[in-house]
């Protein structure tokens, strides 16, 4: 959801009437998008967002799109390498996959919208096969309860036991199937530190869908001419600001300022916590330095043994914004493989 709920927010604002949603349900082989990837355009193709494919199937999807917004019907689609239309748009990398195309319930979406700028915890729930009066019905559940939504009390016992932790497509009372889609905040990146390199990795992060929060106390770096784009700007210092902002599971930490009393704090209040991802900026003789510092602060070597230093992954960088990819790129893997 978070790679297009921002423009359908643009859109929706700015009076468009007419958007359709598209939904990859499920994929089979080398499909280029994995379930729950979305793709949202207004009438016309004038404006769109999003990718279900990568680019082999999106015209055909635009068009069952146009379909849908013409005549109301949510739609289907399966395209695989069994299917001549698929080959006919470009699908022939041996993949299969299936796309639900809808009009934007625009209700359920703003509801989604308040719910993920609130940090909220949850899933989406779509009507995909069963009868037609229910077909693309929606509602937001949180801890078994509909929250909003058109299901209402049509939902009954279709609600699943457990939200799954990743989207699928689940089977439920009266020949209905559902697509689970779980709504979870997006991960965030705290850069501690407003160096050269923070700025590059503020810009990357935010592209590759993070909520990126700076934290210094020097305001000349923090700065929002520096950082115009970010979340949140904090001149606090480290540890009272991650004290009071709690990153937890879902937040990446990084140091940047190569300034022990900015750094060690800093990670001594993340170590604290549940972050995904900590790293420090610095050499290996510096990051000796700086473990035999917090060795003294009364770390353990488990604590210690969270922290990715050097930080990134070795890409040989160089430049400031080739050492923000090499960080962004270990972040990403913590992410998907924690």
């Amino acid at each position: 959801m978070y790679e297009v709920i921002d423009d359908l927010t643009r859109w929706l604002a700015a009076g468009q009437a007419d958007i359709a949603l598209a939904t990859v349900l499920t994929t089979w082989g080398s499909a280029p998008r994995r379930a729950g990837a979305k793709m949202a355009f207004t009438a016309g193709g004038a404006a769109l967002s999003g990718s279900v494919s990568g680019g082999c199937v999106e015209g055909a999807v635009i068009a069952a799109g146009e379909e849908t917004l013409a005549d109301g019907r949510p739609r289907r689609l399966r395209f695989g390498v069994a299917d001549e239309t698929a080959w006919g748009v470009g699908l022939a990398c041996g993949g299969t996959i299936e796309v639900f195309v809808e009009r934007l319930d625009r209700a359920t979406y703003a509801a989604a919208r308040r719910w993920l700028d609130a940090g909220a915890s949850g899933a989406l729930l779509t009507v995909v096969a069963g009868p037609e009066v229910l077909l693309g019905r929606k509602a937001i559940v949180e801890d078994g309860q509909v929250i909003a939504g058109s299901l209402g009390a049509a939902l009954g016992e279709m609600l699943p036991v457990a939200v799954p932790p990743e989207p699928q497509l689940l089977a439920a009372a009266g020949g209905v199937e559902l697509f689970v889609d779980p709504i979870h905040p997006a991960p965030a990146l705290f850069l501690i530190g407003g160096a050269h390199i923070a700025v590059a990795l503020a810009r990357l992060a935010a592209v590759v869908g993070y909520r990126v929060v700076v934290i210094d106390p020097r305001r000349a770096f923090g700065s929002a001419e520096r950082f115009p784009d970010v979340d949140h700007i904090d001149h606090r210092w480290p540890d009272k600001a991650l004290a009071d902002l709690r990153p937890g599971a879902s937040a990446a930490v990084v140091t940047l300022s190569h300034d022990p009393k900015i750094d060690d704090p800093a990670l001594r209040a993340a170590l604290a916590g549940d972050a995904f991802y900590i790293g420090a900026l610095g050499s290996r003789k510096t990051h000796a330095a700086r473990r035999d510092r917090l060795v003294a602060a009364g770390l353990s070597e488990a604590q210690l043994a969270r922290i990715h230093a050097p930080v990134g992954l070795d890409l040989g960088a160089q430049t400031p914004e080739e050492i923000a990819l090499a960080i962004m790129a270990e972040v990403v893997k913590a992410w998907h493989n924690r």
